[in-house]
């Protein structure tokens, strides 16, 4: 009996110690991330207009209700959910090309990693005047690329066209997101026993075989957590849209959380710019709820 107290007692201080220790990381995130998504939240029931601040008050779903009839809402929905699926998909590609041919370098491992990080580091804003000189209709070095391949006869006006637009952010943001995707895709790679493939392919399996039977299921818990990632940055997607197109030509690449900046600090209504953002929120929670379903490893 006295054993057992003893040892409740030093579990019971353990933790203690430990509830201490985690306190400050806690109280932070409550801080900075809990209460202003719940202020969000009762922001988008009010009428809450930071040019009549003496008149908020509490008008129910009327801010959604407002969201729901505007066309351009819609707009920026599709858009997003294009945006989201074209630069997810094309990031998962490129990054899972990069992990395998980073996990095939033996020499200068750590300047390659440290290389492949440099896009990743650059502000978004940066990235997005970048692209924009990239993709000018008049100095554009992709329609100099594409002419000299003869893909191209005359200059595309890839950021005044809506059929083009889409596509040059699409590419600017791969360019800044993949060695992320590469980096966490080369972290699980690395894990997985060589064992498995010499196995493979002593059995006559190729490497398409391979990569879904062996590859894929060793690095899912790390795909779970890219797609979660990578999601959440694309649905949340501002700086380089912002900086290249400012949501045009005609909308066409304007999304949620650009029109939501507009409600915010170009109206300075708080309450349809805080409905924004809580729709913003609700979709993230949709798609990591799927991602996590789909995706969890089988105990």
């Amino acid at each position: 009996m006295w054993n057992r107290r003893i040892r409740i007692t030093a579990e019971v201080r353990n933790n203690i110690t430990a509830y201490i220790l985690i306190s400050p990381a806690v109280i932070l995130i409550t801080l900075i991330g809990v209460i202003p998504i719940i202020n969000s939240f009762l922001y988008s029931f009010q009428h809450y207009l930071l040019t009549d601040p003496q008149d908020i008050h509490f008008i129910g779903l009327e801010n959604y209700i407002t969201l729901f009839k505007d066309q351009n809402f819609y707009y920026s929905l599709w858009n997003t959910m294009r945006f989201t699926v074209m630069s997810v998909a094309l990031e998962l590609i490129v990054g899972f090309i990069g992990a395998f041919m980073m996990n095939k370098v033996t020499r200068v491992v750590g300047v390659v990693r440290t290389a492949v990080l440099i896009p990743w580091a650059i502000p978004g804003i940066i990235i997005s005047y970048m692209f924009s000189y990239m993709f000018n209709d008049q100095l554009s070095v992709i329609n100099q690329i594409l002419i000299t391949l003869n893909v191209i006869d005359s200059n595309i006006t890839w950021l005044a066209d809506k059929n083009w637009a889409m596509f040059a952010v699409v590419i600017a943001d791969t360019w800044k997101q993949f060695p992320y995707v590469a980096l966490m895709l080369l972290a699980g790679l690395e894990v997985i026993p060589v064992e498995l493939y010499e196995s493979a392919e002593v059995d006559g399996a190729g490497k398409i075989r391979q990569f879904f039977s062996i590859t894929l299921p060793n690095i899912q818990p790390v795909l779970l957590v890219v797609l979660l990632f990578r999601t959440m940055g694309a649905v949340r997607i501002f700086d380089i849209v912002y900086g290249m197109t400012g949501g045009g030509p005609a909308n066409s690449t304007s999304t949620l959380v650009l029109m939501a900046y507009k409600y915010l600090f170009g109206d300075l209504n708080f309450g349809l710019g805080s409905a924004m953002s809580s729709i913003v929120f609700i979709i993230i929670l949709i798609f990591s709820i799927f991602y996590i379903s789909v995706l969890k490893p089988k105990e």
